[in-house]
């Protein structure tokens, strides 16, 4: 399951960054013809002072324009993924999907990988990473592995889960569950940049209410 969700990542982040390359190249080609545009219907001025002005105003916005693009870079996302994941994947099509993707990865002696992308294409990243996180936590309800759960229900950032199960005591199989939940936090907390101290699942009752069970993920790595 692991590696599953792993891959699939992985697929989220080529599709994201290949769409983002794309409306690049629709921007630049869009301002180029405003551009040509623009120099068939400009005017030169009469006044050599007033052509002189303007000419050192085009400059100074070209300035300014070089400035920004400095600053952009100020906004680079670097994210390292440990080797305990990257060591179940293929290094060589980790490297292809990076140059398909437009994003850079760099693989680490110690075995993990750096990855560094746009800030917005990370944003985009973490969106469609929440959207399946919830889709999948939608799935163990209807699946049927799961018969007695009727919801399930994250923060955020998915640290914290709330279970709600017909049952009034956990059987094994729900139990297990949350090897899955912790997974899914753990995850979306390293592409997020911040590994989770702990995940929180409260599990509860559909008709009283009442908490039944809680766990967490750093019980887990104590008693480890």
């Amino acid at each position: 399951m692991k590696k599953k969700i792993i891959m699939l990542t992985l697929l989220i982040m080529v599709s994201i960054t290949t769409v983002s390359c794309k409306n690049n190249e629709a921007e630049k080609e869009s301002q180029t013809n405003t551009e040509n545009k623009t120099d068939e219907t400009e005017t030169i001025p009469a006044d050599p002072e007033q052509a002189e002005d303007e000419s050192k105003g085009d400059i100074s916005n070209l300035d300014a324009l070089g400035d920004i693009e400095v600053e952009k870079e100020l906004f680079d996302v670097n994210l390292t993924i440990p080797a305990q994941y990257i060591g179940e994947l293929d290094q060589a099509k980790l490297q292809q999907q990076a140059a398909e993707g437009g994003y850079k990865i760099t693989m680490n002696d110690d075995g993990s990988a750096t990855y560094t992308m746009t800030k917005s294409q990370h944003k985009k990243l973490l969106e469609e990473m929440s959207s399946t996180i919830n889709s999948s936590l939608s799935e163990m309800i209807s699946s049927g592995n799961y018969p007695n759960f009727t919801d399930i229900v994250a923060n955020e950032d998915f640290t914290n889960f709330t279970v709600t199960t017909k049952s009034t005591e956990l059987d094994m199989n729900e139990s297990f569950s949350t090897v899955a939940l912790y997974m899914y936090g753990g995850m979306y907390g390293i592409f997020n940049g911040k590994t989770p101290e702990n995940i929180h699942i409260d599990f509860i009752n559909a008709d009283s209410g009442e908490i039944i069970e809680s766990t967490d993920s750093s019980n887990m790595t104590n008693n480890g």
